[in-house]
């Protein structure tokens, strides 16, 4: 088995982004409050999770998490498509945000990563 990545992403409007930023944690967004867990995403899951869940919006964020910050409140489960994905049961300081930036494509349609 590959060692899990260090970094996972999470994508968050504009609103999501300020108040994170203003409250110094984020409990997550109303699907993760919903869930019992923050959904992240690991550098290949993404684009497929932006193109799934947050097509069409403007103004989004992606925040590159340093998981080991966080320790045992991340949990690798899976999700679509049978894949693993980062899930944490708690909320997420700010100080565990190493990058951010917004969301944006490459001329390949690549998701361009903060940091």
């Amino acid at each position: 088995m590959s060692p899990r990545p260090g970094v996972a992403y999470k994508i968050l409007t504009g609103a999501q982004w300020a108040e994170w930023q203003a409250r110094g944690t984020f409990a997550g967004a109303p699907v993760d409050l919903a869930d019992g867990f923050v959904h992240l995403s690991d550098a290949g899951q993404v684009a497929g999770t932006l193109d799934k869940h947050f097509a069409g919006q403007d103004g989004l964020v992606l925040a590159a998490v340093d998981l080991a910050a966080l320790g045992d409140l991340v949990k690798w489960e899976v999700s679509r498509g049978g894949a693993l994905f980062p899930h944490v049961y708690g909320a997420l300081p700010l100080a565990v945000v190493i990058a951010h930036g917004p969301v944006a494509r490459g001329a390949d349609g690549a998701v361009v990563l903060p940091g």
